[in-house]
């Protein structure tokens, strides 16, 4: 199957999924949400495939969302605003629900909707020079699966979504309960296939049970209204035009990213 976003592959009983734009540290577009889509419809049919590991190709594991290409999109309105997102959202909770476990293997930054999919996998393993966080109010944008909650205390999660933390490193990651194993940079994809293989080696049916019963123990205390209710905040924030907002997606379209966040905190100095 060819991709033009992402890589699949298999090896013995475990299925890689490789982020693909490296280019662009693996920043979510809207091709790549359909192929990772497609990728998971194939892997959940493919008998042969007991675990699914998801990784980055490249420096980075994903860098988030692709901010640019959502400009560039030109979404108006709260429908238009609200039907990508939950998308978005949709899709990233697929690896939460997925039949099959699944591993996230990090390496480099996994930022905003990246450090969500790493969030969302069973499993993670990242290497030392992993680094997470959650940036989006820097953008003036909006977190899309506000997972970062049930792994952590409200202090914690308030000092990274309300400062724009995109520096957590791998250690802090693992005693927060973020990550599972930290492992040399470079052996991070050797340790996932390792795990992954150990978990397919187990009873299947147990293990497909045992997960959905450890979700729902979520789903009692309220994971699926807490998730619609960030995206009812996502929308709210998307639909808000403000001047600055305005100004900054300009810049954006014009000169990028780094034109932009320059743009912000030079007017953030001026008025200190």
């Amino acid at each position: 199957m060819s991709f033009e976003t992402i890589e699949l592959s298999q090896q013995g009983p475990v299925a890689i999924v490789s982020l693909n734009r490296p280019e662009k540290l693996n920043a979510i577009n809207k091709t790549m949400l359909l192929e990772l889509d497609i990728a998971l419809d194939d892997i959940e049919k493919n008998d042969s495939v007991f675990t699914v590991i998801i990784k980055g190709n490249g420096r980075a594991f994903c860098a988030g969302f692709d901010l640019q290409a959502g400009v560039e999109a030109g979404r108006k309105g709260e429908a238009e605003w609200r039907e990508a997102i939950q998308h978005d959202v949709n899709v990233i909770m697929r690896f939460w629900h997925f039949p099959k476990p699944t591993i996230a293997v990090v390496q480099g930054y996994a930022l905003a909707g990246g450090f969500e999919l790493a969030l969302a996998c069973d499993m993670t393993i990242c290497e030392g020079n992993a680094m997470f966080g959650e940036p989006e109010v820097r953008f003036g944008s909006s977190v899309a699966a506000l997972l970062l909650p049930w792994y952590t205390n409200p202090k914690r999660t308030k000092k990274m979504l309300l400062s724009g933390q995109d520096r957590m490193p791998a250690q802090e990651a693992l005693d927060l309960g973020i990550v599972n194993e930290v492992v040399a940079d470079g052996e991070g994809l050797q340790r996932g296939l390792a795990l992954a293989e150990e978990v397919a080696l187990m009873d299947p049916d147990s293990v497909r049970m045992t997960k959905q019963a450890i979700n729902q123990t979520y789903e009692i205390m309220g994971l699926s209204r807490s998730l619609a209710m960030g995206v009812d905040t996502s929308v709210k924030i998307e639909t808000t035009e403000t001047p600055l907002r305005k100004q900054f997606n300009q810049i954006l379209v014009e000169q990028g990213m780094k034109a932009a966040l320059a743009w912000r905190e030079q007017r953030l100095k001026q008025s200190l």
